[in-house]
């Protein structure tokens, strides 16, 4: 009992509570849902009629609630529970009757209970889609209705919403049954119909209905339906449904123009009016259409909205490619507007739209004499001296037609009148800027770029809403710098490319812009014939590296910040801008110092790029290429403080590149790559001429390695004695290192072992000199004696090496005698004979 006491006070609570809006429609259910629950169990076996009635109530209302919410499928179990009871009832009413018409009263009371929840299962069987299951307790009810017509109305409008709420899932084939439903209900019992205007609305949803589910079949069944609807309740959507029924079934015109008729003496709106006319002239029913649209006048006189009618004329007729037509009407209209026959402002508005609808049409199509003539009817509705921010707007397009044409003057001229009326907008000031351009005037153009930046940071308030957003200020600089480089003005794409890199934050935008720029550079350069390319690219190389490039770099390090711009964006940003970089470090072959510099910011930009194997080998390539030239310049610098500079910046881009190619080296196999090769010729290079002291410590590891080149050594030990460097000692281990390698030959290559100990012997023993070591003659005679030992061997030692050999032994005889070294002189002359033996035609010459 305390039980039961409890759910009824909380069951009477969320009464109360929900009719003073405390609670949710959800929480309603949740509440009534408990409550509902804990009444069931505090039920016995045979519960008294009250107690009966009331779960019946209870059941029914809580299922009702959860199909509100959208949750059917909780309710059928309450309402499933609401019939068990009803029939509990009933059993029970008929056990305690005395006579036939006490049971009678009992049932009639039973069935009105049992109709309600019939319904409600009807309404939760549409909501979980299905289908006969709904047909199937919507047609128990239909059965009860000869004993409750009262509920006709009800159980009509329910199939209705059935109807609608299936045709806007698209289920045509339901929703044209529970329409059909509907509308038979509704006929059952005069008395208790909906009415006529009801049915009428049932049946054009389902004439709407057949018409979408498939014209082509159930054409007959829509017209029918929409006749109907028009039977019971004339409306003007039953008219208009009707006549784009006809339409789409390919009616005859007389068909149609009977159906107009039906409505003839209706009450119809302008609007509507329009509307119709609109739908036939869509269709391609001209004739009817433009009938139609002549008699509305009459219905019309007095209506200020006239010229409406005149607009849809002059639309249709324009896209029935009528202009002829057109200009005539509008010329009337324009006509009209100095004789006391304005348009209100609303039509007036939309007639420009028109017009420059029109106008922007054939200037799309590059017809500018025809947008001008459009552009002029515009114009014609306004007065001399009147400042119009619209006006200022046409006159911006016309002063571009005129562009177009290189009439300079009249655009001049219109760009005057768009000052005029709207002197601080940012298109105005881009009009002026076009102007300036194109009249070489650099500080004209400056102004009027500096002006733009200013607008674009803060857009005007009064510029138009639909034209101006955040980005309009980056379009419209991007397009000053373009515009400045087709006509060679390079200050002026500078500084409107300031203003896009400086004062604008949108990532993507910018670097739309500058993306475009390097494109439109590119495509003026290769435009030009070989021989002025190079000048062309010579000429914007400055600008594109200076501004574009700084600019893309500057941009994607404080891209990070920046929510909308991913690490995704960032990345292909950064490929496109460093491959670019790269593409243009190739073609400046012919100034080392802008190779360089494009090499190093195509390798700063792929530092954006994630690390794989190919940017890896970019950056790798970009970094030994930069300290090439570096190296290469500094060969040719005359100041040691230049030369400095360079040797020292190419050793940071040489440490940089170590730090990669050892990365890089755990990718793969790099057996055959040369760049261990060019890191040390380079590093020993930059070291030996910046007169490294730590050149010799550098140099140990390098005699360490077992698969150094001869062709390295041979290098070396040229770099070695490169002015400014002089390291005759690495010279010499040098070349001695490349002469042992020579040894070791399986086939000793004879020329090239000849200029090795040429070089060799040069370096040991300076010419000239007469007070030598006898531990340096010692080591110089040992190599005469290797190149005897290889010349006695072979016929392909160079004849004029062997005449060099024994000249230099003779002489180096002859220096000793001099200074009264006659034993020595004797050997060493003695030496020089031995290689006479190996000349060949200039043998006579010397015996």
């Amino acid at each position: 009992v305390q039980v039961e006491e409890s759910a009824i006070s909380l069951w009477n609570w969320t009464v109360t509570k929900h009719m003073g809006a405390v609670i949710s429609d959800e929480q309603r259910a949740k509440l009534r849902f408990v409550a509902c629950r804990l009444i069931g169990l505090c039920e016995g076996s045979d519960p008294p009629e009250g107690t009966i009635r009331r779960h019946i109530l209870m059941s029914m209302k809580t299922g009702k609630g959860w199909i509100d919410i959208g949750k059917a499928g909780l309710a059928d179990g309450f309402l499933e529970n609401a019939v068990s009871s009803i029939e509990k009832l009933y059993a029970k009413l008929r056990k305690g009757s005395e006579g036939e018409a006490d049971i009678e009263v009992h049932r009639a009371d039973v069935e009105k209970s049992l109709f309600k929840v019939l319904s409600y299962q009807a309404e939760s069987a549409v909501a979980q889609g299905e289908f006969q299951k709904a047909v199937m307790c919507v047609q128990r009810c239909k059965d009860m209705l000869m004993k409750l017509p009262k509920e006709t109305c009800y159980l009509s409008i329910l199939c209705y919403n059935f109807g609608v709420e299936t045709y806007e899932w698209k289920r045509y084939e339901e929703s044209s049954f529970w329409l059909s439903q509907s509308y038979d209900i509704g006929k059952m019992d005069m008395k208790y119909s909906v009415g006529k205007e009801m049915q009428a609305k049932v049946l054009r949803l389902l004439a709407t209905t057949y018409f979408e589910w498939d014209c082509s079949l159930y054409l007959d069944k829509a017209l029918k339906a929409i006749s109907l609807a028009n039977q019971e309740n004339l409306h003007p959507a039953g008219f208009f449904l009707k006549v784009k029924i006809l339409l789409k079934s390919g009616a005859s015109d007389e068909d149609i123009n009977s159906a107009l008729a039906e409505f003839t003496h209706f009450e119809m709106s302008l609007d509507f009016c329009l509307n119709t006319a609109k739908l036939l002239l869509e269709h391609g029913r001209e004739s009817v259409g433009f009938d139609f649209l002549k008699s509305v006048p009459e219905r019309f006189e007095s209506s200020p909205d006239l010229g409406k009618i005149t607009l849809l004329h002059i639309e249709f007729l324009l896209q029935n490619k009528r202009e002829v037509l057109a200009k005539q009407k509008i010329e009337e209209v324009i006509i009209g507007h100095y004789t006391g026959k304005q348009l209100l402002p609303e039509a007036l508005n939309q007639l420009h739209i028109i017009l420059w609808d029109r106008a922007a049409k054939h200037y799309e199509e590059k017809s500018y004499s025809e947008a001008l003539h459009w552009y002029n009817y515009s114009v014609s509705f306004y007065t001399p001296g009147q400042i119009d921010q619209n006006l200022a707007k046409l006159q911006r397009n016309m002063a571009s037609c005129y562009l177009h044409l290189k009439q300079l003057d009249k655009a001049k001229e219109a760009v005057k009148q768009a000052e005029r009326c709207d002197p601080n907008s940012i298109f105005t000031k881009f009009s002026v800027y076009k102007i300036a351009v194109l009249e070489k005037d650099t500080d004209k153009a400056v102004e009027a770029v500096i002006e733009m930046g200013k607008l674009a940071e803060k857009p005007s308030e009064h510029e138009d809403k639909l034209r101006v957003d955040k980005n309009t200020g980056s379009n419209l600089l991007s397009l000053a710098a373009q515009i400045a480089l087709e006509n060679d003005q390079q200050i002026v794409a500078i500084k409107a490319l300031e203003y896009l890199s400086e004062h604008l934050q949108d990532c993507r935008q910018l670097f739309a812009a500058l993306k475009c720029l390097v494109r439109l550079m590119l495509s003026k350069v290769m435009a030009e014939n070989a021989e002025k390319r190079w000048v062309c690219l010579k000429n914007h190389g400055t600008f594109i590296l200076n501004y574009v490039f700084s600019a893309a770099l500057k941009k994607l390090a404080e891209s990070f910040t920046e929510e909308k711009f991913t690490g995704d964006m960032r990345i292909l940003e950064a490929h496109w801008f460093r491959k670019v970089a790269w593409n243009l470090a190739v073609q400046f072959k012919e100034s080392p110092e802008k190779m360089r510099d494009f090499f190093v910011l195509s390798f700063k930009l792929s530092q954006f790029c994630p690390s794989d194997k190919a940017v890896l080998i970019a950056q790798k390539t970009c970094l030994l290429m930069a300290a090439a030239v570096d190296l290469e310049m500094g060969r040719q610098q005359v100041t040691s403080s230049e030369q400095t500079e360079l040797f020292s910046q190419a050793l940071e881009h040489l440490q940089t590149c170590k730090e990669i190619w050892k990365v890089l080296k755990l990718t793969g196999d790099f057996a055959k790559d040369p760049t261990d090769t060019l890191l040390l010729l380079y590093e020993f290079e930059a070291r030996s001429k910046l007169n490294d002291p730590t050149l010799h410590n550098f140099m140990e590891s390098v005699w360490e390695q077992p698969q150094i080149e001869i062709k390295t050594l041979e290098i070396i030990a040229s770099l070695a004695m490169e002015s400014p460097a002089r390291y005759p000692v690495l010279c010499k281990k040098a070349l001695k290192s490349a002469l042992n390698l020579h040894r070791k030959q399986a086939v000793i290559d004879a020329v090239k072992f000849s200029k090795c100990l040429h070089s060799l012997i040069n370096i040991s023993l300076p010419t000239g000199l007469t007070d030598l070591d006898t531990c340096v003659l010692q080591e110089v005679w040992d190599y005469f004696e290797d190149a005897l030992s290889v010349v006695s061997s072979t016929d392909a030692y160079p004849e004029m090496e062997i005449l060099w050999l024994m000249t230099r032994a003779w002489n180096t005889g002859i220096f000793q005698y001099t200074v009264g070294k006659y034993k020595e002189a004797e050997q060493w002359c003695g030496l020089g004979m031995r290689f006479l033996n190996h000349l060949g035609s200039l043998k006579k010459s010397y015996e």
